[in-house]
Parts: C-alpha cells; structure tokens; sequence
C-alpha cells in the first residue's frame, strides 16, 4: 500500500516538475535556446575532442586484450598501494588522466566483458572517476586565475586516491583470488573491427554525454522564477546541476564553492557516470555516497587552511 502511495506521488512530482519546465521553456524561449546552446557549445568544444579519442582507443584496448600489458609497468606499485589487479591498475591510469566519465566508462566495459570483478568495479568506482587533469589546469585554474599555483591541484587528486587507500584497507579489498578466474585472456578481434566497433561505441558514449550537458544546463532555467535569491545560492545550484556551466557562470566570485564541489562534479557527472555503468551490477547511489564523503572531506581541508590563515597559499 505505501509503495503504491510513493509510486503515485512521485509520478505526480514528476508531472508537475514536467508541466514547469514546459511552462518555462515556452515563457523564455530566448533563455531557453541560449542554456541549452551553452551546453552544446561546451560538448562540443570541450567534450568530445578531449574525451572522444580517448574513448576509441581505450575501446581498442580492452577489444584486443592489451589493457594488461599496458597497466604492467605501474602495476607493482599500484598493487602494492591500493590492492589492484592488472586491469584495476588500467582504470586508474585511465580514470586519473581522462576525466569524467572515463573512468567509470573503463570499469564498465571491462566489467561487461569479463576482465574485471564487480567488487574490484566497485571499489575503483568510488575514488576513480574525477575531473581529469588537462581540464582541471586548462579550464578551472584559468577561469579562477589560479594558473601556476598547484596547491588546489594537489588537493584534488590526492583527497580521491588517498580515500582509496582508506577504502582498501577499512573494507579488506584484495583482487587476486577474486580475479583469479578473469585472468584468461578471450579470443581478440582484428584490429579493423575493433576500432570500427570503438568508434560505433564511442560516438554513442559522446553522443549521450552531450544528451545530458544539453539537458543539465537548460534545467538552470527553473532558477528563473527565483532571482531574488542571493547569488551565492544561485550560483550553487548552477554548479550542482552542471560543473562546466556553474565555473562559466561563477568564476572567481565563487572559488571555494567551487573548488569544494569539484570532486561531486555535479548531477550531469552522476547521470552520465550512470550511462556508462547501467549495464553493470555496479550502484550509482554507493558512488553518489562516496563523491559526497570526499566533497566532505575537501570542504574540511579548505575549513582548515582558512582557520590556520594558509589562504594565501592558493588565492591569488
């Protein structure tokens, strides 16, 4: 009886959310047009030549069986430190370097083809799919004029990987004898239909990802109707919706907002980190938890160089 009751609630919840945002779309059509126009813009000019090659040739990879050999030289120190198999040492080079959704994308196809456990997709899962280096040095660093000051550079790629060495040792993971038996290698495709099928799968990976930035921005336009709110609000909720846009919009007027929610990456990154797993057994929700404790746990790194006056070390 009650689950009747939440499920006609929330149809309900979503039909007059539906009834809103149509009201909205048609009352600012030149706003409209102009959010989702942001989105595109920053898909295409953002996303898909930073992210599209690396979804092809990672795509080769795991289709030819190489991710092995090429985690192999930092292999003995990853598994030392974090308790990975060869293709878990694979996800977080890949995850590290490329940026949201790669690192999720990475677990998921090698979860799907057998190379990877569930538990090792989920424990990658939690601290290995950011916002990737060339765009946290290239776009946020210069948009809150913090170029040559890598301090918020060091906090946010070590918080992820330090919470993984955490995670490893409170939850007991070990790979090997639970990947013991994914350790045979599958017969490889030619090279040809590997990378048509990378290719195929990429351009509906980035397709989908351009789906989502389109559909995240534009929603900033329920905020319309409430612009007597102070900015600061305002401008969370932007950067809650849609990192890229929120940083646009924000920029310096809201660096440690920004800096703290960098790591959450914003609800477009959950929904396009839930693309590339809906296959898998994996659980969006455990890694929406995980993104919101190390979102806590920079907040309060960023409390503690304020309370011991160290802001100088990273404002400008």
């Amino acid at each position: 009886m009650l689950k009747k009751i939440s499920d006609s609630f929330t149809r309900l919840l979503f039909t007059l959310l539906a009834i809103y945002l149509t009201y909205l779309l048609l009352r600012y059509p030149a706003l409209s047009l102009e959010y989702a126009s942001t989105g595109l813009f920053l898909w295409f000019r953002k996303m898909i030549p930073t992210l599209l090659p690396f979804m092809i040739i990672s795509g080769i990879m795991v289709r030819m069986n190489l991710t092995e050999r090429f985690a192999k030289f930092f292999h003995p120190l990853f598994h030392i430190i974090w308790g990975t198999s060869l293709n878990g040492s694979y996800v977080i080079l890949m995850g590290m370097l490329c940026g949201f959704p790669m690192g999720a994308r990475v677990i998921g196809e090698l979860c799907h083809a057998g190379k990877l456990s569930e538990k090792e997709g989920a424990f990658l899962l939690a601290f290995c799919n950011n916002i990737g280096p060339i765009y946290f040095i290239s776009f946020v660093m210069s948009t809150l004029s913090l170029s040559g000051n890598y301090v918020p550079f060091l906090i946010m790629y070590g918080v992820p990987l330090c919470y993984g060495v955490l995670l490893r040792f409170f939850s007991g993971f070990h790979s090997v004898r639970e990947n013991a038996a994914l350790c045979h290698i599958n017969s490889s495709p030619s090279l040809l239909m590997a990378i048509d099928d990378s290719i195929i799968s990429g351009l509906i990976g980035i397709g989908k990802l351009g789906g989502y930035m389109i559909l995240f921005n534009l929603l900033n336009i329920m905020l319309l109707p409430f612009s007597s709110l102070p900015e600061n609000f305002l401008s969370l909720c932007n950067c809650i919706l849609e990192i890229t846009s929120g940083i646009n919009r924000t920029g310096i007027n809201g660096l440690y907002m920004i800096l703290i929610l960098l790591p959450f990456g914003g609800l477009s990154c959950m929904a396009q980190t839930y693309s590339m797993i809906k296959d898998t057994e994996l659980s969006v929700s455990h890694y929406f938890m995980h993104k919101c404790i190390q979102t806590a746990i920079t907040a309060a790194i960023y409390l503690c160089l304020l309370c011991f006056n160290a802001s100088s070390v990273y404002i400008p």
